[in-house]
């Protein structure tokens, strides 16, 4: 096992439900990434929480895990726990962002995730963006919806205290709540560690990988019964 990300990362394409849902469930991830690829894009797209004191925080946010990038983030005001509601609205964003971009990874919400704006998100992408890598990120929450991500990402030490830093840091309005606590992003994160014999990750659902053996990037795969794991090489 060794790298799934591609060698050459141009372009990164950040998707959330709510604001903080990109923070939460790929903080570390945004931040090994932008320090690995300081020249590539970041779009992030968030489809509640534009127009107030939500927009201000996400934006200040994604600046700070981005930082050096200066990530283009568009927040829309669709309505919070609604989204199902505006199925034909979120389709039709995600197929007006696949015409404006090409993105090299794409991290999103898990496709089997119980909140049911995380699941319209992680259902529809794979619908505007079909040739696309995209990793399912994993949000704790009171659902007991989490399962055994086939993807593991380690996050450094110093990449994860970071994190835990910059959500307390940019998202004040979250601190009242019972699942915004330090100790649940750490313990995720130890957990998804131990899984790959390191000491901090985050964890990925990964619903499609092509598989290929020529051209400049050769792929190899190990299969598991959790799935397929992969390594760009």
């Amino acid at each position: 096992m060794a790298n799934l990300l591609p060698a050459r990362l141009d372009e990164l394409l950040l998707l959330g439900a709510h604001c903080d849902d990109i923070a939460i469930g790929a903080g570390g991830t945004v931040l090994e990434l932008c320090k690995a690829y300081p020249q590539m894009r970041v779009t992030a797209l968030v489809l509640t929480g534009g127009g107030g004191e939500r927009e201000l925080e996400e934006r200040a946010a994604l600046g700070a895990f981005c930082s050096g990038i200066q990530p283009k983030v568009d927040v829309l005001d669709l309505p919070d726990g609604r989204l199902p509601d505006r199925w034909g609205e979120v389709k039709r964003q995600l197929q007006a962002l696949r015409e404006r971009t090409e993105p090299d990874l794409i991290l999103a919400p898990a496709r089997h995730d119980a909140h049911q704006d995380h699941r319209l998100l992680g259902e529809l992408v794979p619908t505007a963006f079909r040739r696309h890598l995209t990793l399912g990120y994993e949000i704790l929450k009171w659902e007991s919806d989490l399962a055994q991500p086939a993807v593991l990402l380690p996050v450094a030490e110093p990449m994860l205290r970071r994190k835990v830093e910059l959500l307390f840091e940019h998202y004040p309005s979250q601190h009242g709540r019972d699942w915004f606590d330090p100790e649940a992003f750490t313990g995720l994160a130890r957990v998804r560690g131990v899984q790959c014999h390191e000491r901090y990750a985050e964890g990925f659902h990964l619903d499609k990988l092509v598989v290929g053996v020529s051209g400049a990037r050769s792929l190899a795969a190990a299969v598991s019964a959790e799935g397929v794991e992969c390594v760009y090489s």
